[in-house]
């Protein structure tokens, strides 16, 4: 078992539920019409984290790359997201470029897990 893909895991998904919540409650008239980007991002943190519960119990699994690359990916990708519709684009321009190397290292995390 991997003890630090289980506490990101269940972070991952604390955080997810969270913040799902806090856009679709909070932060729904300030979010407007880009509310379901706000969803995507809470989904795909949601999504990791059940993913880095299963990878947790694998014993071959928990102990390569994919693991570290997921949860690199995981907040790179839906933090980015959630600073720039937190705070603009004009405040936080530098976070633009970071949502596509999230999502980069989500698939290089996941095709990781192709190669035993």
């Amino acid at each position: 078992m991997s003890p630090l893909a289980w506490k990101a895991g269940a972070s991952f998904c604390v955080a997810g539920i969270g913040a799902g919540a806090f856009g679709a409650h909070a932060l729904a008239t300030r979010l407007g019409e880009k509310a379901p980007v706000w969803g995507t991002a809470s989904h795909y943190l949601m999504f990791n984290g059940v993913a880095l519960l299963a990878l947790s119990q694998h014993g071959v699994y928990s102990k390569r790359w994919g693991v570290p690359l997921i949860i690199g990916g995981a907040v790179m990708f839906s933090g980015s997201i959630f600073g720039l519709l937190l705070f603009g684009k004009e405040r936080v321009r530098f976070l633009g470029p970071v949502t596509p190397l999230g999502g980069l290292l989500l698939l290089a995390g996941y095709t990781s897990l192709l190669f035993p």
